[in-house]
């Protein structure tokens, strides 16, 4: 009995290293895959990864001239700075507000466009409307703030001018904190709509012939099978990428808002990127806006955890 035992504790110190061995086996036959996988790998551990190094510089007083290590420690006292300032519910509410309106609007329109082109039967014109609905993605941000301003200036632009000529006062878009939200989420629908609808294309090519053929025997109308067959098909993908929208909610990208922001619609035009831009980079207050941009990030990472459980629990779909 006592020699079994023995041999048993034997076996199982044996096990970490056989187990080792193993890994180490599969890696030397799979050299190629590992190959393959190594700049990615480096990529992210380089330039994802190793600049977190830099994230403790929100609880510091950084002087650079000290460097990160020989800064002085303040704990939490940038944070509590910008927790009680004047300006953190503007911000916070300006930044949920352009997210939210921007998911309202910019999430169900790919979907739409892409049940629409699915039931195109003319080749010709169902390329011609995908390349004229995708082709605004490729603009850059500069391009497009411009091409705004531009259309919308109140003594060049030709949009103004149509209204005019309708009989209408043209609102002063530009300059309006009413209007801002409104231009921006409008112009974002345009520029990325047509390229979001490829992800549901896609899905949609997936959906079975024999389904629709057997809906169609059944006298399913058009918007029936779209109801019963397309929609389904499309509601794993459309969760997922409702998680990721949900986890980049304060992750509203500064470069065209910095662009179409003047004094005049600052007040509903600046978010929280802006002001990490303004203080960080304009004002060289490094540990203020890092701290700032860590409490935008851990927002982001909690939403995204939270809606991802949510979504688990009541339905078959999430990201883990």
């Amino acid at each position: 009995m006592q020699e079994s035992k023995t041999a048993v504790t034997g076996r199982a110190m044996l096990k970490p290293g056989r187990a080792d061995k193993g890994l180490w086996k599969r890696i030397a036959q799979n050299w190629e895959l590992y190959i393959f996988i190594a700049p990615a790998f480096f990529y992210f551990l380089i330039f994802s990864y190793g600049p977190m190094y830099g994230i403790q510089i929100a609880f510091k007083n950084f002087i650079p001239t000290k460097g990160i290590t020989g800064s002085p420690w303040v704990g939490f006292d940038h944070f509590e700075r910008f927790f009680h300032s004047y300006y953190f519910w503007d911000l916070l509410w300006n930044t949920l507000s352009i997210s939210l309106y921007e998911l309202a609007i910019g999430f169900p329109i790919p979907i739409i466009l892409a049940l629409a082109f699915n039931e195109v039967r003319n080749g010709f014109f169902k390329k011609l409307a995908q390349t004229v609905t995708y082709a605004p993605h490729f603009i850059s941000v500069v391009v497009m703030a411009g091409m705004i301003i531009s259309f919308l200036s109140p003594s060049t632009g030709f949009v103004i001018h149509i209204i005019e000529a309708l009989g209408f006062q043209a609102p002063e878009f530009l300059t309006d904190p009413r209007w801002f939200k409104t231009m921006y989420v409008l112009s974002g629908v345009w520029q990325s709509a047509g390229w979001g609808t490829i992800i549901y294309l896609a899905a949609l090519s997936g959906v079975d012939p024999g389904l629709h053929e057997a809906a169609i025997i059944d006298g399913a109308s058009r918007f029936q099978r779209i109801r019963h067959i397309n929609i389904p098909t499309l509601i794993p993908t459309m969760t997922i990428l409702l998680i990721l929208n949900m986890g980049s909610l304060l992750g509203v990208g500064f470069e065209k808002i910095l662009l179409l922001q003047n004094p005049l619609n600052m007040s509903s035009s600046d978010v929280i990127s802006t002001f990490v831009y303004r203080s960080g980079l304009v004002d060289a207050q490094y540990s203020f806006s890092t701290a700032i941009g860590l409490f935008n990030s851990v927002i982001n990472a909690v939403l995204l955890v939270v809606v991802n459980q949510v979504v688990r629990r009541t339905s078959e779909n999430s990201l883990w």
